[in-house]
């Protein structure tokens, strides 16, 4: 009989241990967002890296770079920066790669920038490898970004789930109560690279594994096309707070602002800004602050990301298009636009 105890209480310690928490209410959720303000930001990349692996490898993992460009975004007036984690950076080496995660949030911390990290991402390439990484094709936009994790989850998934799910656990357990960061966006797009339907599974299995570690941080996945529904209402059914992009016209972000209220969650609008597109700090940005819309624009600054150049629009030559597709600022600090940086220090105060 004591055995049998001992078995019971074991087994009942390890159900609480593995035991996910419940979403976010509503309160809990607006009371998050209140003590935050009005957050406004960048996704941020170096500009000497070409994709997160750059970004976060050993080798190439830029401080310097990384600190002056902050600096740029403190100097008008940002406060929050988005940034994409990769699993391979972790896997290589997971205390070191922590440490440079740790050293990052540092660096933003003392420019007065908070963080939202990025786990998992379906955009772009969907293989990549560790060490150095391809240089930027000519005029393409993005041409080296990597999915996270990939084509790889689904050749391999018996090998790959209990090593994310070690990875995100890790990451979460380490930075769960650290309060530089903002949110987790536990994966950047689902469905996209023409994964669709098939990146369901991975989608619940991250906010599992996030609910079981249950960081201090509201976790979140953004909407981001209306034609995946049955992911996108998952999204929307789960996240704590509401975290979706939008890349049109000030009508446009208006429509979807009014349409998300319904859910009487925080808004946060993860990524916009697409000047081709009608997408502008001049026309957009003060619509996301009336609404209290956290903004989180694309791109900081120009560099080997090549996000200057448009989506669907290469330039062979390698020449500056004559409007950017994102970006603020040139890499020696120049703003791309005098009068959009005006209206950014206006709205934000600086």
């Amino acid at each position: 009989m004591r055995k049998y105890v001992i078995a019971l209480l074991i087994t009942t310690c390890a159900i609480r241990a593995n035991a996910q928490r419940e979403r976010w209410t509503k309160e809990k959720a607006n009371a998050w967002y209140q003590h935050w303000g009005w957050l406004r930001g960048s996704n941020f990349i170096p500009s000497t890296a070409i994709n997160q692996l750059e970004m976060w490898q050993a080798a190439t993992f830029d401080t310097a770079t990384i600190d002056r460009e902050l600096g740029y975004a403190q100097g008008i007036g940002f406060n929050c920066m988005r940034v994409f984690l990769h699993h391979l950076a972790w896997q290589e080496d997971p205390k070191k790669f922590k440490d440079r995660v740790n050293t990052y949030l540092t660096i933003a911390h003392r420019r007065g920038i908070a963080t939202i990290f990025v786990l998992f991402d379906d955009c772009w390439s969907p293989t990549y490898h560790a060490g150095q990484q391809p240089a930027p094709r000519t005029g393409i936009h993005n041409s080296g970004w990597v999915q996270d994790p990939g084509i790889k989850i689904h050749q391999d998934s018996a090998a790959m789930y209990p090593m994310l799910r070690q990875y995100v656990t890790d990451i979460l357990t380490t930075f769960k109560t650290d309060p530089r960061i903002v949110l987790w966006d536990v994966y950047n797009e689902p469905g996209n690279g023409n994964h669709k339907d098939s990146s369901m599974a991975l989608l619940k299995s991250v906010f599992t594994w996030g609910r079981t570690v249950n960081p201090d941080q509201p976790l979140s996945a953004g909407v981001w096309d209306a034609n995946l529904k049955k992911l996108g209402q998952y999204q929307l059914e789960t996240s704590d707070v509401i975290t979706y992009h939008n890349y049109g016209s000030p009508e446009d972000q208006q429509h979807e602002i009014d349409s998300l209220k319904q859910y009487g969650r925080p808004l946060i609008c993860t990524e916009y800004m697409a000047r081709t597109r009608g997408s502008l700090f001049t026309n957009v940005m003060p619509v996301l602050k009336k609404n209290h819309v956290a903004a989180i624009n694309w791109g900081l600054v120009a560099g080997k990301t090549n996000t200057m150049y448009a989506w669907d629009t290469p330039m062979p030559g390698g020449e500056e298009p004559k409007v950017w597709f994102h970006d603020v600022f040139r890499k020696d600090g120049t703003p791309y636009s005098q009068e959009e940086v005006k209206l950014i220090k206006t709205l934000t105060g600086k």
